[in-house]
C-alpha cells in the first residue's frame, strides 16, 4: 500500500500516553455498581467502610484513587518508539482517504459528510459508550461519532490471527469507518431498535448484516482509494480479503471452542465477510451494499 506521501487526518486523538485512559479502570467500576451499593444495606455498609478507608488513607498521604485506578504513581507517560509513530502516521493517512472517499459519495447523494475522531488509546479507554479494555479490539462508539484503536491490536491481526499487511491494517479502520457511515444513514438507530424487539437470535441475525455491510463500505473505500489515489499495489486487495476471513464468526469460534455455532454468529462467516468486501470493493457502489435484502 502506497501510503507515504498521503494527506494526514487532523481527527487523531492520540491518548497512548493519557493517565486518564490508564487509570480509568477502578472508578469506571465504582460508578457502575454505584445505584446497587446505595440501593442495597450491604452496600451501603461497603460505601461507609469504603469512605472510611479512603479518608483515612489520605491523612497518611496515600491516594486511594490512584491505587484503584491502577494507575502508575509517578511517570505515567510510556516513550513511543519509531515504529509506534510510523503506525500512528499511517492510521492517520488512512483515515484521511476515507473522509475523502466518503466526502465524495456523501456530495453524489447531495449529503454533507461528518468526519469522524480516531482515538488512539493503549490498554483501555473511555469512550460514550462504557469503558473499554484492548481485548475488546478497534471499535465505533455511535453516541461519540469516535473510532477507538490500540495499535497493539495490528500484532494481533499477524501473529494470533495470521492476516499480515498494511492494507489488511486499512481495512480494519475503513470498517469502522463503515460504521459511522450507517450511523449517520440512520442504518445504525433503524437496526438498534428492531434488535431492542427482537429474539435474540434475530438480534443477532441484524447485527451479521450490518457487519457484513460496513465490510462491504469498507470496500468502497478501497475502490475509490484505487481509483483516485493509486495507493493499492500487489498483493493489497488479497490481505483485505485475508483480513476479513480471518475475523469471520466460523474460524474465531472454531479457533476458540473447536465447534461453529451459527446462531451465535454477530459478524457473519469468513466467507461472507470476503465476499461483501469484494463486492464494494469491484462495484464502488452503496446500492449493491444493501445486506438486509440480499
Amino acid at each position: 500500500m502506497d501510503w507515504k506521501g498521503g494527506r494526514r487526518s487532523s481527527n487523531i486523538d492520540d491518548q497512548r500516553n493519557s493517565p486518564l485512559a490508564a487509570g480509568a479502570g477502578g472508578i469506571g467500576i465504582l460508578l457502575r455498581f454505584l445505584p446497587y451499593l446505595i440501593g442495597t444495606k450491604v452496600g451501603r455498609i461497603i460505601l461507609v467502610v469504603g469512605g472510611l478507608t479512603y479518608f483515612g488513607a489520605r491523612m497518611l498521604g496515600i491516594d486511594m484513587l490512584q491505587i484503584m485506578s491502577g494507575a502508575p504513581a509517578a511517570a505515567p507517560t510510556q516513550a513511543l518508539s519509531a515504529k509506534d509513530q510510523e503506525l500512528a502516521d499511517f492510521v492517520s493517512v488512512t483515515l484521511a482517504s476515507t473522509e475523502d472517499a466518503w466526502k465524495s459519495e456523501f456530495q453524489k447523494a447531495g449529503k454533507t459528510y461528518q468526519e469522524p475522531v480516531l482515538v488512539l488509546f493503549r490498554h483501555r479507554v473511555n469512550s460514550a459508550c462504557g469503558l473499554a479494555q484492548s481485548a475488546t479490539g478497534p471499535f465505533y462508539c455511535p453516541a461519540d461519532n469516535k473510532l477507538y484503536i490500540d495499535l497493539s491490536f495490528y500484532e494481533d491481526m499477524k501473529t494470533r490471527l495470521g492476516a499480515p499487511g498494511d492494507f489488511a491494517q486499512a481495512y480494519v479502520i475503513a470498517h469502522e469507518v463503515g460504521h459511522h457511515v450507517q450511523n449517520l444513514l440512520g442504518i445504525a438507530a433503524k437496526v438498534s431498535n428492531a434488535q431492542r424487539t427482537s429474539s435474540p437470535n434475530v438480534a443477532n441475525a441484524l447485527s451479521v448484516k450490518m457487519e457484513l455491510q460496513a465490510d462491504c463500505l469498507a470496500g468502497i473505500w478501497g475502490h475509490y482509494a484505487d481509483r483516485e489515489r493509486g495507493i493499492i499495489e500487489a498483493g493489497d486487495i488479497d490481505e483485505a480479503l485475508n483480513a476479513a476471513a480471518a475475523i469471520g464468526d466460523d474460524r474465531l469460534q472454531e479457533q476458540a471452542t473447536g465447534t461453529v455455532r451459527p446462531e451465535k454468529f454477530t459478524h457473519g462467516t469468513s466467507k461472507q465477510r470476503a465476499e461483501w468486501f469484494n463486492r464494494g470493493f469491484q462495484s464502488g457502489s452503496f446500492e449493491n451494499c444493501n445486506t438486509f435484502t440480499n
